[in-house]
């Protein structure tokens, strides 16, 4: 996914969607008994806040340019679009009805300013039948998923010391990442291989670039969602575990060769 600009709108104003301007007399005429008179009320208005019963097309101009930036980028996060990211906020309920139509919804973390796109939970998919999905599931590598877990150890570190934004170099993803190259079949650290996954997850928006650091990195909140806190120091022990295993079973293979 590949960021977009998008344009501000202000929300129309209710005189210009009325169709004609109410004059009024010095002396009020006299209504007929069965006559009744109305105000003419705009569409989106006269619809509850979840939006249901909405006709195609009645979305607010901001919420539509919203909810199609987050159907392509899949992420928003309110540091990098904050226009986009209130419209999600204030305009939710709507949204999340929208999105419940295509098997997706909305995972919104104000306090983090994050919105993300997820699949909708317990959809059966039939592998005989194609069930359109905006979200396609993708396997990552074994040292993807090494370098997932010691993002997610560093960034829980430093929120925990209460840092706002967390940042990390590549010198320091590559100690961290040093334990395990047992399991990568590799005795030493390949920055080409390493700079192509650091490349990953800033296309997952896992990473955000810092701005004239080339080898410094910020993690966002969407970490939070992608590895379970709750499971990532079981996650590391065990992989800690496989690559001491992997160095063992190298070293007799030495001994005997």
């Amino acid at each position: 996914m590949s960021d977009i600009e998008t344009s501000n709108s202000a929300h129309p104003d209710l005189l210009e969607m009325l169709s004609g301007q109410v004059e009024r007399a010095h002396a009020p005429e006299q209504q007929k008994p069965d006559e009744v008179t109305s105000q003419v009320i705009p569409a989106y208005k006269q619809q509850d806040e979840s939006g249901a019963g909405e006709a195609p097309g009645e979305l607010l101009p901001e919420t539509r340019r919203a909810l199609v930036a987050l159907l392509r980028h899949g992420v928003i996060m309110a540091a990098n679009k904050r226009l986009l990211f209130d419209t999600l906020c204030r305009d939710q309920m709507r949204i999340q009805t929208r999105l419940a139509d295509m098997y997706l919804h909305m995972l919104l973390d104000e306090k983090a300013g994050l919105a993300m796109l997820l699949q909708q939970d317990g959809v059966e998919t039939d592998e005989e039948e194609e069930i359109s999905t905006l979200i396609s599931r993708r396997t990552l590598t074994l040292f993807d998923t090494l370098l997932l877990l010691v993002l997610r150890k560093h960034y829980q570190e430093r929120e925990a010391a209460g840092e706002q934004r967390v940042m990390i170099d590549i010198d320091r993803i590559e100690i961290a990442l040093h334990p395990f190259l047992p399991l990568t079949n590799s005795s030493r650290m390949d920055r080409r291989r390493l700079n192509g996954a650091l490349a990953n997850m800033k296309e997952r928006r896992v990473l955000a670039a810092v701005r004239g650091e080339e080898e410094r990195f910020e993690i966002t909140p969407v970490i939070r969602y992608v590895v379970n806190a709750a499971f990532l120091e079981q996650m590391l022990d065990e992989y800690r575990a496989l690559a001491g295993e992997a160095t063992s079973g190298s070293a007799v293979e030495d001994e005997h060769a």
